[in-house]
């Protein structure tokens, strides 16, 4: 007669380590933030509040390349309505008081998980979002981008049939971003693994405007120390 075996499985705690890693830029991050002006007509549309045709304001591109970048502090207060010469002036004076800038750690961990799949790594990528973590420096969910002094580009983009407009984006040079990953010892990815995913998704996909996922080749970056 034949015997019955049971298969044991055995089910091992989680065990969080974390650990730091440099992201080098191989390439210019483009920021292009929501602005307050965005989000609150965005925010008056979803409270079904009828739109009111304002006076179309000047274009002041200072201003529009300040919202556009993610302030960790020192964000100078620069209206519209203000002077080239003024808004130029309050910039210069937030990026002379030590004004700091940051950007989202899900875009970090979404060009990682993203690499994994189109790497053929894993079969979805629902079974990395609970395999590691980034921490971020602040509750808003921004990590600290350190570069040069960011640059105003100015860029042609199209809004809509026949229609074009001029954007004032942040762009920031030879910049880097140290991160702090945790993840789950006696989980399915081992460390080498996370760094690999995190390190592809530099390379694959990319951060920022005019990423490669989005058919540029600006914010490629990579893994510089483990």
């Amino acid at each position: 007669m034949a015997t019955k075996t049971t298969d044991v499985i055995a089910i091992k705690p989680i065990e969080v380590e974390k650990f730091t890693l440099r992201l080098v830029g191989d390439s210019p991050l483009i920021m292009h933030a929501w602005s307050e002006k965005a989000k609150r007509e965005m925010y008056e549309a979803q409270q079904g509040k009828k739109k009111v045709k304002a006076e179309k304001e000047r274009k002041n591109a200072v201003h529009d390349f300040v919202q556009s970048m993610y302030w960790l502090e020192g964000k100078p207060n620069i209206e519209p309505s203000m002077s080239d010469e003024e808004s130029e002036a309050a910039f210069t004076k937030a990026i002379e008081n030590g004004a700091r800038f940051g950007f989202p750690v899900t875009a970090f961990k979404q060009a990682g998980n993203s690499a994994a799949y189109r790497m053929g790594w894993v079969k979805n990528q629902m079974g990395l979002r609970g395999a590691y973590f980034i921490e971020a420096d602040n509750e808003d969910g921004l990590v600290e981008i350190h570069s040069d002094v960011p640059e105003m580009r100015e860029d042609m983009v199209k809004i809509g049939m026949g229609t074009a407009d001029i954007r004032y984006r942040g762009q920031f040079n030879n910049w880097y971003a140290d991160i702090i990953v945790s993840y789950n010892k006696n989980g399915q990815y081992a460390k080498e693994d996370i760094v690999n995913i995190i390190n592809a998704g530099g390379f694959i996909c990319g951060a920022g405007e005019w990423r490669p996922e989005r058919d540029g080749q600006y914010g490629m970056y990579h893994v510089a120390t483990v």
